[in-house]
């Protein structure tokens, strides 16, 4: 069974069950922690934590899936792969052990004809958690798995979690033995390579408290709503069914072991250390496409460096087994080829594929061949000098100079015979993050030396700040940076950096955006100010230009801020705090502060909360926040010890760090924090507060944005103009808006539905006449044509096939059609069985067709599809079909 039948007839199955078919979502994870999706049910994790409401009771997809840990074992074992399909089936509240235990059972056995995967009961081998009785007596008693078959495993190998408080439960997993020639007996407890394990079935139903590891974690009790999570490796599956003894001999990973034989000349089987490589190949080119299809590129951080590492580690494999050239256009050909009528944005895409792969090809061959004779070269000495381990400096210059993975230089060593200084080479990675982020921190240093602030601190002394209680004021020029060296004057057009003795600049710091504004001189010369920073304690650095006259050290100077800016920065500081205090009321003191933005008219607010906030629980926080506002309480400020202002209950931001002197902003009897920043006098002065909503921006991590004062009148303006033009179009009330517009919604979705009828309908009624127009090509009846543009794929392979019924079965046919979709050209081609007797397959056709049109595609002997990018090359590819048809029958 070919693994897109497998594909099929999973997702098949669950729908004829009530479930909602959803298309695999990108490989990109949409969660800020992860890079990239590793399990099928990532797309549903927030359904299971309760963040979002599940668009249905019941859904299975077939997900695609890239898992890196044990990249080293590709090619090794005979299951690992860094790219495969999981299929799953989920309940969210509706079916639980029982429903999930039968439909995957029924699935497995069913014989081929009735839709199953016709899998041998007596070779399933089933485990369970140790304690879970009741799986256990339904996979007894319900299903009539003998006792001997059924073994109960732990909290490592049966149990799931998230790693995090959360749900949890026992896990219950089908294993297949695939008899004596992988191992003893003895069931999946004792030897997981020959008792394969290829679904397992995770019962949601309890709620872990905090713990490190897989097993030490507390089970705090049961959930609200029991829920079904399960997964099916897809190339696992096919492993079997296909009789293969590993899973990178399957139907479309074989193809690529085939096309990597093909460009080395090393054949397969011959050798395991060659097999190996030609499996790491396979694995990584497949992986590597699937990546470069959803999006993401070769680089050297994040999902960027797992593609990079990967696709590099292909192609030095390819090099091992004897290639010159390149090599990857073909592999990734042979991939798109087999993988796109699984996944037909491959085909679509197959150009910008290409373009990045061979990109990364062509960069990487330098690399190797520049960094392949220094790493030798390195290897020599370390030999030469008696030692047997490769400098962590050599490895940082193969990695920093010539893009070599930490991974690749491992490999090649110890290819050698020497290991490698991780810990040297850890060292100095780290070290260079840290200039990077020293780099990023030039919005606060400039390009200056550090030294020269703190010269400038240790002759003038500290920045006294005097923004708490006026807006400008005179001030002394102590220190100046021209483009980031120190200098006497600037004149006008340069960009400086001016430190004064006294200012009411407010310099960014505790989630508070600089102020800007002017600094005038005496001499008529004017400084615009764009930024206020801290690079060294204590000392504000005025960055901006000169707009007019020449500024010069020593100079008297009157420093005059934008107060307009300041107080709606003011607004939206004091906000926060008000925000900060309603949810810690709201959800308890872990919804401490993370993080913030405060900026003129709208903030930003990071707080730790394990799940998404209920628009309900946002809706109080926000009504208690402008209540609070018309009591009008009293904002004030004062300085005092670290231990008092503990005493008294203030709030501190996790992570920083305070000296022992701390100030203390009390808003009423409401809230009271530890914050060097500027507030308003009163919190009449704020107006308004305006929560837009909050989402995810890490692991445990949420975030409110919001805006305050005009701007939340602004917002909530334009927001009355639309539902008031609502209201016109839909002659309705605003509080029949949501019910008005869902009708209308609805109505419209039926309509489309209706128009589809009556185009797929429109379509196929042109069967009769095409069938009968059918040419002969030596004795075979050849069916071609172009049907109107916007035809869908599935309308014209339903019309194909129609017409391919309409020809008497026992006359060859070969049934093509073609049409146009979103500007580009799509083929169906479909053969009867007479056809396929004469060696015609509709695979080969679509392959010939695909090429004329400047695509690919591919597909079973008997139907095909394939697609490509010029539509006006349609004519030529009937006549290639037509031509084809010829030469073969």
């Amino acid at each position: 069974m070919e693994s897109a039948e497998i594909r099929r007839r999973w997702l098949s199955f669950f729908e004829e069950r009530g479930h909602t078919v959803v298309p695999s979502a990108s490989l990109i994870a949409d969660d800020p922690t992860l890079l990239l999706v590793p399990a099928g049910m990532v797309p549903f994790k927030p359904y299971f934590l309760g963040e979002a409401k599940p668009p249905a009771p019941r859904a299975t997809s077939v997900q695609k899936c890239v898992r890196t840990p044990d990249i080293e074992e590709v090619g090794k074992t005979t299951r690992h792969g860094t790219f495969f399909q999981m299929c799953g089936n989920f309940s969210f509240g509706d079916y639980f052990k029982e429903g999930a235990i039968t439909y995957a059972w029924e699935l497995l056995t069913s014989s081929v004809a009735d839709g199953g995967y016709g899998l041998e009961p007596e070779k399933l081998w089933i485990t369970v958690y140790l304690d879970d009785d009741e799986a256990e007596q339904i996979w007894r008693e319900k299903i009539g798995v003998p006792a001997e078959r059924i073994q109960r495993l732990g909290k490592k190998d049966n149990f799931w979690s998230m790693g995090v408080p959360g749900p949890c439960g026992p896990c219950s997993e089908i294993n297949y033995d695939r008899g004596p020639a992988f191992g003893a007996e003895g069931g999946p407890a004792v030897n997981d390579e020959r008792y394969v394990e290829i679904w397992n079935l995770v019962f949601m139903q309890f709620e872990r408290g905090a713990g490190d590891g897989k097993e030490d974690f507390p089970i705090l009790g049961d959930l609200p709503s029991k829920n079904i999570d399960t997964g099916l490796g897809l190339e696992r599956l096919a492993m079997i069914l296909q009789d293969v003894p590993n899973l990178y001999e399957i139907d479309t990973s074989r193809i690529v072991i085939d096309k990597a034989t093909e460009l080395t000349g090393v054949g397969y089987g011959r050798d395991e250390a060659s097999d190996v490589a030609l499996r790491v190949v396979t694995d990584h080119m497949r992986t590597s496409v699937m990546l470069i299809g959803d999006g993401v590129t070769p680089g050297n951080e994040g999902r960027g460096y797992v593609l990079r590492r990967i696709m590099r580690r292909a192609i030095r494999n390819m090099r091992l087994l004897g290639a010159t050239g390149p090599v990857v256009a073909e592999l990734v050909d042979v991939v798109i080829n087999t993988m796109g009528h699984q996944y037909p944005e491959l085909i679509t895409d197959r150009r910008r594929i290409e373009t990045v792969a061979l990109a990364e090809e062509a960069a990487f061959v330098k690399t190797l061949r520049a960094g392949t004779n220094i790493l030798d070269t390195a290897v020599g000495e370390t030999k030469a000098a008696g030692g047997r381990v490769l400098a962590g400096e050599k490895a940082f210059l193969l990695h920093d100079t010539w893009g070599f993975p930490i991974d690749l230089t491992l490999e090649m060593a110890a290819e050698q015979g020497v290991s490698v200084d991780e810990d040297g080479f850890r060292r100095l990675m780290k070290e260079q993050r840290e200039r990077a982020k020293a780099d990023a921190r030039s919005k606060k240093t400039g390009h200056a030396d550090l030294s020269a602030y703190r010269a400038v601190a240790d002759s003038a002394g500290v920045t006294e700040f005097t923004g708490y209680t006026t807006t400008e004021g005179e001030s002394t020029i102590v220190g100046l940076l021209v483009d980031g060296v120190p200098s006497p004057a600037a004149t006008e057009g340069d960009e400086v950096e001016i430190v004064l003795d006294r200012t009411p600049f407010y310099a960014e710091g505790g989630g508070q955006l600089a102020d800007t504004g002017r600094i005038r001189l005496g001499s008529g010369a004017v400084v615009e100010v764009r930024d206020v920073q801290q690079p060294v304690p204590g000392v504000s650095v005025h960055k901006g230009s000169v707009q007019v006259g020449e500024v010069t050290v020593g100079a008297a100077a009157y420093a005059a801020i934008d107060q307009r800016r300041r107080r709606a920065i003011a607004r939206a500081h004091s906000a926060t705090h008000l925000t900060h205090q309603a949810l810690r009321d709201a959800l308890g003191p872990t919804a401490a502060q993370a993080g913030s933005e405060n900026s003129p008219g709208r903030f930003r607010f990071d707080f730790g909360s394990p799940n998404a906030v209920p628009g309900t629980v946002l809706t109080d926080v926000e009504q208690k926040i402008n209540d609070v506002l018309s009591h009008e309480l009293d904002v004030r400020a004062e300085v005092m010890s670290i231990d008092e202002a503990k005493k008294q209950g203030a709030i501190a931001e996790f992570g920083e760090k305070y000296g022992e002197r701390v100030r203390v902003v009390t808003i009423g009897d409401f809230s009271k924090e530890l914050c060097g920043g500027t507030h308003v006098h009163n919190t009449a002065q704020l107006g308004l507060v305006k929560l837009l909503g909050e989402s995810s921006i890490g692991s445990g991590v949420r975030r409110i944005e919001a805006l305050v004062g005009v701007d939340a009148y602004n917002f909530l303006a334009r927001e009355h103009t639309v539902v008031a033009q609502l209201q016109e179009l839909v002659k309705g009330r605003s509080e029949e808006l949501p019910e008005k517009i869902s009708g209308m919604l609805s109505k419209l979705r039926d309509a489309e539905k209706e128009i589809e009828k009556f185009r797929a309908e429109k379509v196929l009624q042109a069967a009769a006449g095409l069938a009968s127009g059918a040419k002969d090509v030596r004795g075979v009846a050849v069916v071609t044509g172009q049907v109107p543009d916007g035809t869908g794929a599935d309308d014209l392979r339903r019309l194909v096939l129609d017409v391919r019924g309409r020809i008497q079965g026992d006359r060859p046919a070969v049934v093509a059609l073609f049409t146009t979709a979103n500007g580009r050209p799509l083929t169906v081609i479909a053969t009867n069985e007479a056809a396929r007797g004469r060696g015609l397959k509709a695979g080969e056709l679509v392959r010939a067709a695909a090429k004329t049109l400047g695509g690919g595609g591919g597909g079973k002997p008997d139907v095909a599809q394939g697609g490509g990018q010029n539509p006006e090359a349609i004519g030529d590819a009937v006549a290639a079909v037509e031509r084809l048809v010829g030469e073969t029958a």
